[in-house]
């Protein structure tokens, strides 16, 4: 192919030139692309040849176009790539010997210098495949190499690294490891030690923040304590978490509503919603997940009247609560009937702002089905695919139940229709119930069309056999009882092929 029709695309920006294109190539236009047909050459990991700088480009989106040119036109100027664009490209990387290769590759382009950034995902991929002895001689030829030692970012990266290898005791080494390099270990990295220490044990946790914290002077901030409450509550260690909190007042500072809220989520999953109560009133500005911790503790102890208090409040002070905390609330109230309210509270998350999702809506057909109303809760059907929220299969099986248990079959199988029209695959839960509903209303035909349609699309029960007991309970209540034994005798066939 002629060289005035060559088009390369690199890893790095050329300044297109100004002058038309056409002639033959200069000499430096020459030179230009036999020096990026050698840095296409060069041992790039993983990629043939040909598309190795393709590559590279095409996920940076950057272009470069060699043409030739007239030999009095500017040659244009290679640009160097950027910090940025090797880390992403080392982090792109699926090995560590093609990680090391790309770091290596981009040692060798002209006028580019590694970083903290660029060893920093170096470091990263490399604790990922578990290369730790690689990663010591990293940090031992930082300051040859960049001149430099490694900074904060980098030993935090090394941390967060142990920490997922649950390398333990290693993560504490790495206070020895920063002042081998000269430097005194910063709050934060005694906080990412802490932070890792406490999910793994926290006696160990603790006994590091009172040697290698305490012991060395390092004054703990909010983010400090926030972890130790975190390990407390999470260990069930509730009356040491207090303690905490009288220790950290006792130095004269403020718990943030962080470290409160960690302790009330641990009283309320413990049943103590009733402390957490009073607790809540010592927080000086509560936020919207103080109450939602309390809302659902409430739920959980079945104590809608509080629930709906301390919901009100929130409203008040200008809070919408989560969805999870809306939708328990939700549910609580359809249990003991409050059907309305509910949807009452549902329209006050919409117009605050909060997002109704297809479970609190499903929650609210539910309830509005056990009470009989199974019309309405299909006009809420409709409503949520109007506001833009689609229906899932649960939303069509509490239908399904409702219409059965009203005796609108017909509606039900309508809904069963509606379900294969709309894209929604049918569940174990479809066929039982509509099974159940039809048995037990005497529809035998149609609820055997539904058990052999379960057969078919399913390839059985699944190991439940609660869909052949509505048959068999179907058949006794319309006295059918050879029909019922010749079933059960055949239950062993459909059982053994199904399940």
């Amino acid at each position: 192919m002629p060289i005035c029709h060559l088009t390369l695309i690199v890893p790095m920006k050329l300044y297109y030139p100004s002058h038309k294109l056409g002639g033959k190539p200069s000499p430096q236009s020459m030179h230009k692309i036999s020096y990026l047909s050698n840095l296409a050459n060069s041992p790039f990991p993983t990629r043939t040849k040909a598309s190795r700088l393709l590559i590279i480009f095409q996920s940076k989106n950057i272009f470069l176009s060699t043409f030739s040119s007239s030999s009095s036109t500017p040659t244009p100027s290679l640009a160097v790539p950027t910090h940025e664009q090797i880390a992403h490209l080392i982090l792109d990387q699926k090995s560590a010997p093609q990680v090391l290769q790309t770091f290596e590759w981009a040692s060798k382009l002209p006028n580019f210098t590694h970083s903290q950034s660029t060893y920093r995902a170096l470091i990263y991929k490399l604790l990922t495949f578990r290369r730790f002895h690689t990663v010591q001689h990293l940090l031992d030829e930082m300051p040859n190499s960049i001149g430099l030692p490694p900074d904060e970012s980098i030993f935090l990266t090394i941390i967060r690294g142990l920490g997922r290898a649950r390398m333990i005791r290693d993560v504490i080494k790495v206070l020895d490891l920063v002042t081998r390099y000269g430097t005194n270990p910063s709050l934060k990295i005694f906080n990412s030690i802490l932070d890792v220490l406490v999910k793994e044990d926290i006696d160990l946790a603790r006994k590091f923040y009172r040697k290698k914290m305490m012991g060395s002077g390092v004054q703990g901030d909010d983010y400090t304590y926030g972890i130790l409450m975190k390990g407390l509550c999470l260990t069930n260690r509730i009356g040491e978490g207090f303690k905490l909190l009288q220790a950290i007042k006792s130095r004269g500072l403020k718990p943030n509503v962080v470290i409160y809220n960690t302790l009330l989520h641990a009283l309320c999953n413990n049943g103590k919603v009733g402390r957490a109560r009073s607790l809540m009133n010592e927080i000086k500005e509560p936020n919207d997940v103080t109450f939602n911790v309390l809302i659902c503790g409430y739920c959980k102890e079945d104590n809608f009247v509080q629930a709906l208090v301390l919901l009100e409040k929130s409203f008040s002070l200008g809070f919408v609560p989560d969805i999870v905390t809306v939708t328990k609330v939700v549910e609580i109230l359809c249990v003991v009937g409050r059907v309305t309210e509910a949807v009452e509270i549902l329209e006050r998350v919409e117009s605050k702002g909060g997002v109704v999702d297809v479970v609190a809506h499903n929650t609210l057909i539910k309830g509005f089905c056990k009470l009989g109303k199974v019309k309405v809760g299909h006009g809420l059907l409709k409503e949520m695919e109007r506001k833009g929220c689609l229906p899932n299969v649960d939303t069509y099986n509490a239908l399904i139940s409702g219409f059965c248990e009203s005796g609108m079959l017909e509606s039900a199988l309508d809904m069963f229709n509606d379900m294969k029209t709309d894209g929604i695959n049918c569940n174990f839960v479809t066929f039982d119930t509509l099974i159940r509903g039809l048995f037990s209303r005497g529809r035998i035909e149609d609820g055997f069309k539904i058990l052999e349609l379960m057969e078919e699309t399913r390839g059985g029960c699944g190991g439940n056999i609660s869909p052949y007991n509505s048959v068999l309970y179907g058949l006794y209540r319309k006295n059918m009882f050879n029909e019922a034994l010749e079933f059960l005798m055949k239950m062993e066939n459909f059982i053994s092929k199904s399940c």
